[in-house]
């Protein structure tokens, strides 16, 4: 028999999440049936989606990616060590029949990791995973960046967007990013070699794009929403290209005054600007592809990567209300203790 601990959420999120929304609990596994296979949690991603995809009824498991090691197998095609990636939950131990997961039987939710090397594991939730490719797929199919453009990224030093900047100079493209802090800012453009980064706190953004991006924006990507989106789109140039992958400045917002931003639709009709959202699913039958290229770039030494890691299953809810606090600089990860 086998005890896993899992996360449900008791309580609905009205504002920041906070650890009494939580409770771990103890989930009784069954034997292993054919074609099933049993994995114990090595990592557990911690993600700002997670806070607006949960709209389901309470209580309910936390939903969340997790990489995961097969210990246990009655299917072929996951032997017993077999390193996966799967959209388990907040969980120490899962049982998956692939065909039948409500989750897994989908692409992208379930594969095996590909060979890191002397790499970090946790690269798979990160800059050689779903995150990963939301930045590559996300910026150059949307943004279709070329060389020489001015490319500007809100919400610049968390996981997404330090990655999409990297990608962004790697194209031979002018990059300038706004995060939340001075110290973050100084990473961005001493180690990440963004060109300009200021903290959007205490800087007027109008005036320091008028200074810095002189000839406009190209492209943006957008992790943020609000007004700082607002502002960045009054300086985009004609026929500019922006991809939404967030909005997390409205997502803890309860109030609907302080949810409003200057109006978009003069700046999109007069620059005839092209706007599209996204999801990383989209491109699931690309999955690999993405993973390859950034895996490459990393070995190669052109992508670089911070990881945010907190340890232990217990700290998983502290983890995630720290993004909201922006605790985290790079990708929040758990490690689950073994």
């Amino acid at each position: 028999m086998v005890l896993a601990k899992k996360y449900i959420v008791v309580k609905p999120f009205e504002g920041v999440p906070k650890e009494s929304d939580f409770q771990i609990v103890e989930d009784e596994l069954p034997e292993l049936q054919e074609t099933e296979f049993l994995t114990k949690a090595a990592y557990i991603s911690v993600d700002p989606y997670q806070r607006m995809k949960l709209k389901t009824k309470i209580p309910c498991d936390m939903i969340g990616g997790q990489i995961a090691k097969v210990i246990e197998s009655k299917n072929p095609e996951y032997p017993v060590g077999t390193w996966v990636m799967g959209h388990f939950g907040w969980r120490t131990h899962t049982i998956t029949k692939p065909e039948n997961d409500k989750y897994c039987a989908q692409k992208p939710y379930l594969y095996i990791l590909p060979d890191f090397g002397d790499l970090p594991l946790s690269l798979g939730l990160g800059v050689c995973g779903r995150v990963g490719n939301s930045a590559y797929f996300g910026f150059t199919e949307i943004c279709k960046p070329k060389n020489g453009e001015t490319v500007v990224i809100s919400g610049a030093a968390g996981a997404v967007g330090s990655h999409v900047g990297q990608i962004a100079k790697i194209l031979g493209c002018k990059v300038i990013g706004f995060a939340g802090t001075d110290e973050k800012c100084e990473w961005l453009a001493k180690d990440l070699n963004f060109d300009f980064a200021a903290n959007y706190k205490t800087t007027d953004l109008n005036s320091y794009l008028k200074e810095n991006a002189p000839e406009g924006v190209d492209c943006y990507f957008d992790n943020v929403g609000g007004e700082i989106s607002s502002t960045v789109l009054s300086h985009m140039n004609s026929y500019g290209r922006v991809a939404v992958c967030g909005a997390i400045s409205s997502y803890n917002e309860t109030d609907p005054e302080k949810r409003k931003a200057t109006i978009l639709q003069p700046f999109i009709v007069a620059k005839q600007l092209k706007i599209e959202g996204f999801l990383v699913n989209q491109f699931a039958d690309r999955t690999h592809e993405g993973i390859n290229q950034n895996l490459k770039w990393v070995k190669e030494g052109k992508l670089k990567y911070k990881e945010y890691v907190t340890d232990g299953f217990e700290s998983a809810a502290k983890a995630f209300i720290g993004l909201f606090k922006g605790d985290n600089t790079g990708k929040t990860l758990v490690k689950v203790n073994w």
